[in-house]
């Protein structure tokens, strides 16, 4: 039961993200001179995390979704406290009695589970709408600072097997299009207590659209 409980609190313990990224190509690249070309990195999935609209978005649902891990913090409780119940006074009880206490136990275990299983889909399905919306956002000011910065190609660091071992910090331009993005968007930055970027996972959505991690 604790386990159940505890896959389903994890709802609210953090917003996590995660992407199949990809080698994104500079607009730039098609007309850029013949000579060296100029590499960047990017952490993409960190990118959209960090802006302010990605932690002002993911807060709101994570918010949203409390009071369903409330009710099955209670669901859990009461389960437990009927177990222990049962289990204190197994040996006075008729085996009629015991078998009908074991049965509605049972059941709200089952229901507890469909809770949560159902409390798990509805906010992955929410992550990730909100997800593929803004990773394309951030994609499109990805694309002009590239092109503005003479970058022919740049690669995501953060992608699952990708390509990138080592890269210098110099490369890195995570920081630089969250910035970008932030002075375009608008969105103010979220209070210090909450300014926590959300960590990647692998189980989370996968965005669609023109972002550069594939579309699920």
């Amino acid at each position: 039961m604790k386990r159940s409980l505890a896959i389903a609190l994890s709802l609210a313990s953090g917003i996590v993200l995660s992407a199949s990224a990809q080698t994104l190509p500079s607009p730039a690249a098609a007309s850029a001179p013949a000579g060296p070309p100029k590499v960047a990195v990017i952490a993409f999935q960190v990118a959209v995390a960090q802006t302010n609209e990605g932690q002002r978005d993911f807060a709101d649902l994570k918010k949203k979704f409390e009071p369903r891990e409330q009710q099955l913090k209670t669901l859990s409780g009461e389960i437990d406290s009927l177990t222990k119940e049962l289990q204190a006074k197994g040996a006075t009880l008729t085996g009629t009695e015991s078998t009908a206490r074991e049965k509605s136990i049972d059941e709200k275990k089952k229901k507890l589970e469909r809770d949560a299983q159902d409390a798990r889909t509805d906010f992955q399905q929410a992550m990730g709408d909100i997800y593929n919306g803004l990773a394309s956002k951030v994609y499109d000011v990805l694309s002009s600072y590239a092109e503005q910065q003479g970058y022919t190609l740049v690669l995501d660091e953060g992608r699952q097997g990708g390509a990138v071992l080592v890269a210098s910090p110099s490369l890195d331009i995570t920081k630089p299009v969250v910035d970008a993005y932030n002075v375009k968007s608008g969105v103010p930055a979220p209070p210090a207590a909450a300014a926590v970027a959300p960590k990647p996972a692998a189980t989370a959505p996968k965005p669609a659209s023109k972002a550069p991690p594939a579309a699920r």
